[in-house]
């Protein structure tokens, strides 16, 4: 069976000094570990990649990456040079590696110019961003151009959680274990993509596909509820009903939650069509998700879609 894994971290080897990984309650051994491997590419990488039968890597830079810095021009100059570093990467192994490009939301038209040349010059295969830049949210009418871009390039925008927080919440007080992976970053995520749909983002850009990780953040097992309330308001500015974004629209990888229960759900939800195959290598084991995907109680042609035939798709891999 053919892998592909879309939800992959890399460092540069400096960024992480300066960019440090966004704090939660991990532990620091766990964190020392990950710093090793974010910026290795053939000494431990490559050879689990090769153990445990991952024929494609889709690298991205890890949290909080671009969406960490608050000066648009750095943000500018940073991105350029992660992806130039990726690109790199990339060109020394082309049938194992390929990227999403960090873009810098901070100055959307510039951000446009750089999925384009990410694109169209180094060969990436879409953008992947932290959540929102600096508290504003892709459905503001700023970031039109950068939707824009993502349809006339036919590539997709990956919503991956991990900026700096953006708001204060009452309830975390006395429980920072629930900041982060844990909790928090997925309904933070979830509740940007609710804004994406029902700010008409998906209107406006009927072409436009985003990627949803870690099961898609929830969401797929909310579309029923989501439809039922949404039908009830008195404004419904849509032209469907919030469901049929999913599927179509928005896509979702597995990456980090090996539950079959949750797969075939998902799939009932939203269609084989629509999952695909991810890691979220290094801050989960590679073992444990392709031993899951192995054996989950899916069909042969399903079980192939969600593998590599999604992501080839959708990439232009094959």
């Amino acid at each position: 069976m053919r892998l592909i894994a879309l939800e992959e971290a890399f460092a540069l080897p400096d960024f992480l000094s300066r960019q440090p990984l966004t704090k939660t309650s991990t532990s620091a051994d766990l964190l020392a570990l990950w710093n090793r491997q974010l910026v290795d590419v053939t000494e431990e990488r490559l050879p689990l990649m090769d153990k445990h039968g991952i024929q494609v890597q889709v690298l991205s830079l890890t949290v909080p990456g671009i969406q960490g810095l608050t000066n648009a021009e750095e943000a500018i100059a940073e991105s350029r040079r992660a992806n130039d570093f990726l690109a790199e990467i990339i060109a020394r192994h082309p049938d194992r590696f390929k990227g999403f490009a960090a873009v810098p939301l901070q100055e959307p038209e510039a951000a446009a110019a750089e999925l384009e040349r990410a694109v169209s010059d180094l060969g990436l295969s879409g953008a992947l961003v932290n959540d929102h830049t600096n508290g504003h949210y892709y459905d503001e009418p700023q970031f039109d151009v950068f939707w824009d871009k993502l349809e006339e390039l036919d590539v997709p925008l990956y919503l991956h959680p991990g900026a700096p927080a953006a708001d204060s919440w009452h309830i975390l007080k006395g429980h920072p274990e629930l900041v982060g992976p844990v909790w928090t970053w997925g309904p933070e995520t979830a509740g940007h993509t609710l804004r994406m749909v029902l700010g008409g983002v998906f209107d406006r850009h009927p072409r436009a596909k985003l990627i949803l990780g870690h099961m898609g953040e929830g969401l797929p097992f909310h579309l029923a509820r989501l439809d039922s309330r949404y039908a009830c308001q008195s404004d419904q500015p849509l032209g469907r009903r919030p469901s049929a974004y999913f599927g179509d629209n928005i896509r979702i990888t597995v990456s980090g939650v090996w539950s079959h229960a949750a797969l075939v759900g998902a799939i009932n939800a939203i269609g084989a069509d629509a999952v695909m195959f991810a890691v979220d290598y290094p801050y989960e084991s590679t073992e444990e998700a392709v031993a899951f995907l192995r054996s989950a109680p899916i069909s042969a042609d399903d079980r192939e879609k969600v593998a590599h035939l999604n992501a080839e798709r959708l990439l232009h891999l094959s």
